[in-house]
């Protein structure tokens, strides 16, 4: 009964870095047959930003930089070790300063793809590879790169006991190649710690530090996140858990970025939701 919960737990928990542009993941295994949905509406801000030399300045003219995001991601199991994924993400992005202002919004970057469960040890800790197709969705040029790419993951993931407290973790590192001329490709990695704080497996609390790495020819900076391809950052974040059931729970995550390179230095919050429409 306790792997039952922390392995519900742990796959919900690891939906929770919210970064702009990030992605999902899971640690462990979702059944054959089953279905599991994570809808999340996530919020960035940033009014300054850290140059080439990794100095922080203000955004020229009063700036300031929002993102509204919608995302929904899907996991499928075709069997005990193959699962089919897939993220639908929606973002507004707006900035303005003192002399104008700039609106975009409408679906982004598909993913689709492939999740595969390589090995396991004794039902505790699970090994994960994962790839994934990426399908530009729109042609506003404040969107994203407007460009197809790839991306191979891997995972560990596992669950355990820290001072008598039930606990869990992933640790994830994902590589994603975009096929335009200026690339970018990207190392986008994450590692997450939670846990339970009742006996009902109802309550949780998790940290997470990650980033983005992100090379490219094209070195120019924009305020505009989305459309950045030389960047690196890295964000913390907590996030608190409610389980009301094994079908449902929500996730509430607030962030900040710690350091970066031709970026801006944003915070984040979000809410997540975990369902499971059968079993």
């Amino acid at each position: 009964m306790i792997k039952t919960y922390l392995k519900y737990l742990l796959i919900a928990t690891s939906f929770m870095m919210l970064a702009p542009n990030s992605s999902h993941a899971g640690g462990f295994p979702v059944r054959p047959k089953r279905l599991l949905l994570s809808p999340s509406f996530s919020y960035f801000y940033a009014d300054r930003s850290w140059d080439s030399l990794r100095r922080k300045n203000l955004f020229a003219n009063g700036g300031q930089f929002e993102s509204l995001g919608f995302s929904l991601y899907a996991e499928y199991g075709l069997s005990r070790r193959f699962t089919l994924i897939g993220l639908l993400p929606y973002v507004k992005n707006t900035y303005a300063d003192n002399n104008s202002k700039t609106v975009s919004s409408g679906l982004t970057d598909l993913e689709v793809g492939v999740r595969y469960y390589l090995a396991n040890i004794n039902y505790t800790y699970y090994f994960t590879i994962q790839g994934a197709f990426v399908t530009p969705l729109y042609t506003d040029p404040n969107l994203g790169y407007r460009e197809q790419g790839a991306e191979l993951k891997l995972a560990f993931a596992g669950s355990g006991k820290v001072l008598g407290k039930n606990c869990y973790f992933t640790l994830e590192n994902g590589v994603r190649q975009y096929f335009g001329s200026e690339g970018p490709i990207q190392d986008r990695y994450n590692g997450s710690f939670g846990l339970t704080l009742d006996r009902k497996f109802r309550h949780q609390i998790s940290v997470s530090v990650g980033g983005f790495y992100s090379a490219s020819s094209f070195t120019k900076f924009s305020p505009i996140q989305a459309t950045n391809k030389n960047f690196a950052f890295n964000q913390a974040s907590l996030t608190y858990g409610y389980t009301f059931d094994r079908r449902f729970s929500t996730f509430l995550t607030g962030g900040h970025f710690i350091n970066g390179r031709n970026t801006g230095d944003g915070t984040t919050a979000s809410v997540a939701f975990m369902y499971k429409p059968f079993r």
